[in-house]
């Protein structure tokens, strides 16, 4: 049988378009046939997918294809109509709450999405989230063979050097917090703001704040952080803007520590990155985030930012305690190896062919 990939878009650098190369060469190197097909993709990809509309010379009922769940894609209706064994992954919907003062048509189309993955129930063969956290929602709307199928990550990736012009305008001796995540209102930039805002002031005045995520179509969200930044007359906050890999491997090799404060993560691929550039990850428990970092790093149970302020510092200075929490850290990656997760994959993959 060929095991083919379905997905709306693959773009440059984001974590599901990675996974989805990872997927191909896995497959590939296990002798199977592998295409992505899709409907738009960046020029720099372009040797790596092909139109979505071609599959029908490569449509097989022996044949598995996995469908990369997303909203409102054409390519989802074609996903319905061929003959061969389906298995899809769903890497969750943001609900819509969270986008309705900042991008009204995203909030509409999230909503949609919501009700979209109703369509599915009876389509696939089998529906696997990237987490249990997703691996019960589709089961709470109905899918009867699920299963958990962690982000396949090559990270290896991350073993070569950072941009050098990035690196040596952040790389400058101050203590460096990091975030890393597209500027969508659910990661809570502003409440990562505020706990810089106090840890500057009381704890560590010769320190800055990387946020490094795209912020194009949010920028109705972005001008209310700027806003925040200003109100708050605080200095060295950098919004980094699209950037590219080598530019966001410089940021992790200045980062001392990585924060995050989102409240809904159907898993979280940057707090899996920090852990493996020992980087020690503070993150406040919401949607998946404590089922990804698997034992790893500091979990926050509650928002209060002062706390966390002075958590961060104390990490600084106990140099035992961040060891500490940096090995928990290597320890839990063991969980998301290239080897473990690779087989994972195939074990899906052939439950889904069985009639």
């Amino acid at each position: 049988m060929d095991i083919h990939q379905f997905a709306t878009s693959l773009s440059y650098g984001d974590a599901i378009s990675d996974e989805m190369l990872e997927i191909q060469s896995v497959l590939q190197e296990r002798g199977y046939r592998s295409e992505i097909f899709v409907k738009l993709y960046d020029p720099r990809s372009a040797g790596h997918v092909r139109d979505y509309r071609e599959y029908k010379k490569y449509s097989a009922p022996d044949n598995v294809v996995i469908f990369h769940f997303s909203i409102g894609s054409p390519v989802s209706k074609l996903f319905f109509r061929v003959p061969d064994r389906k298995m899809m992954i769903y890497h969750n919907i943001t609900p819509h709450e969270y986008f309705v003062d900042a991008h009204r048509i995203l909030a509409r189309e999230c909503y949609k999405g919501r009700l979209e993955i109703n369509l599915f129930v009876d389509k696939v063969d089998l529906a696997v989230g990237d987490s249990e956290f997703n691996r019960r929602e589709l089961q709470a709307v109905g899918y009867k063979a699920t299963g958990v199928l962690p982000i396949l990550m090559n990270f290896s990736k991350f073993d070569r050097p950072g941009d050098p012009v990035t690196k040596s305008l952040f790389d400058n001796g101050k203590t460096t917090l990091l975030f890393v995540g597209r500027l969508i209102p659910n990661k809570k930039f502003e409440d990562i703001i505020k706990t810089y805002y106090l840890y500057k002031k009381y704890f560590n005045p010769d320190s800055q704040l990387i946020l490094a995520g795209d912020y194009r179509g949010l920028e109705r969200y972005f001008s209310s952080l700027q806003e925040l930044v200003a109100r708050l007359n605080l200095m060295d906050v950098h919004f980094s803007g699209h950037i590219d890999f080598a530019e966001l491997l410089a940021f992790y090799q200045a980062a001392h520590v990585f924060l995050s404060m989102s409240e809904h993560e159907g898993f979280g691929v940057p707090l899996l990155e920090a852990f493996y550039m020992n980087i020690p990850v503070i993150a406040y428990a919401a949607g998946a985030v404590e089922e990804t970092m698997n034992g790893g790093g500091v979990i926050l149970r509650h928002k209060d930012v002062l706390r966390t302020a002075a958590l961060i510092d104390r990490i600084q200075r106990d140099q035992a305690l961040r060891k500490t929490i940096i090995d928990g850290q290597l320890k839990a990656l063991q969980k998301y190896s290239l080897e473990y997760v690779s087989r994972i994959l195939l074990e899906h993959v052939q439950k889904a062919s069985r009639p």
